[in-house]
């Protein structure tokens, strides 16, 4: 192990954006009023510490609506749900508080109107991710979902000439840019998103780090594997050969990445607590001295209005 100092280079921003922000102060503030226990469908956010440190609060977590009392609040999750799981709500009488980010609600809003006006739909999206799941129930039997050539290359569109795409809000920003470049090569008359649908922190984060990487020997990544934008994060890294690891808190670090190591970038997904970063940065200054530089690429200053029903 080396016993030169260490330089830690901090990403800034990283960590919680306004919509994470903004869901769990939907659940905190539920338990206010309505005290314990309250519903949460799914996963408030996608990170385990922050679900745990809710359900120690008095959050139940549900995979199914049919798991809620009849008459209990349940919150949505800040991915959003298909209006299928609205009108199970309100059938069986349950207090809905949406925590949906206002920037996934204004993909779903728009998939909603596409698909009302007869587009073909092309998401470019995790299939399986929380946020599609919802998108897709928005435009139901109108959607291609894509996130590869391969699957861009597969698609049949019956009707080419009133198409439209749209994309998931955590993507990589350059990949996205190119797959969609393709569908417009493809798909002259494509439809685009009538204002950027990846997300203000997805793309500051990104931007970061692609700023930031080429200081260090190594990046960290703070995030769970099932956050989309975390993974993002690593995936850039590992673009550009650049050694990174994903970790969801300092107990996942290994000493023996940093024999070799004199710089590491320490940056975290939008769904990630400080404490969780300063968890790591402690754990840095066990193994040698360090340096620590925080590193502001762009100022964030966006908050995001509870909902009606808790406001």
């Amino acid at each position: 192990m080396k016993t030169t100092p260490l330089r830690v280079i901090l990403a800034k921003p990283r960590g919680f954006c306004a919509g994470v922000e903004r869901a769990i102060r939907c659940v905190e503030r539920t338990l206010e009023l309505y005290g314990k226990p309250v519903y949460v469908l799914r996963d408030i956010v996608h990170n385990a510490a922050v679900v745990d440190g809710l359900r120690e609060q008095g959050a139940v977590f549900v995979k199914s609506l049919d798991d809620v009392p009849h008459d209990a609040p349940v919150l949505f999750s800040a991915h959003g749900v298909a209006p299928g799981v609205w009108d199970q709500a309100h059938e069986r009488g349950l207090h809905v508080i949406d925590a949906t980010c206002p920037l996934v609600d204004k993909v779903h809003r728009e998939a909603k109107r596409l698909a009302e006006e007869g587009y073909t739909i092309i998401l470019i999206g995790e299939k399986g991710h929380d946020e599609v799941i919802g998108t897709i129930g928005w435009a139901t039997g109108h959607i291609h979902v894509i996130l590869s050539e391969d699957e861009l290359a597969n698609l049949r569109i019956n009707q080419p000439e009133k198409i439209a795409y749209l994309t998931q809000t955590t993507l990589c920003v350059q990949e996205c840019a190119r797959l969609s470049d393709m569908l417009k090569s493809r798909f002259p008359s494509i439809e685009s998103p009538p204002s950027e649908d990846i997300c203000y922190a997805t793309q500051n984060r990104q931007r970061a780090v692609n700023d930031l990487a080429p200081q260090a020997d190594l990046v960290l990544v703070v995030g769970d594997q099932a956050s989309a934008n975390s993974k993002r994060l690593a995936e850039i890294c590992q673009r550009d050969a650049k050694a990174s690891h994903l970790i969801p808190c300092a107990e996942a670090i290994e000493d023996t990445w940093f024999d070799k190591v004199d710089s590491v970038l320490v940056t975290s997904g939008a769904s990630v607590p400080e404490s969780l970063v300063q968890g790591v940065v402690a754990h840095l200054q066990t193994l040698r001295p360090c340096t620590i530089e925080e590193h502001a690429i762009v100022e964030e200053a966006i908050h995001f209005s509870l909902p009606e029903a808790v406001r």
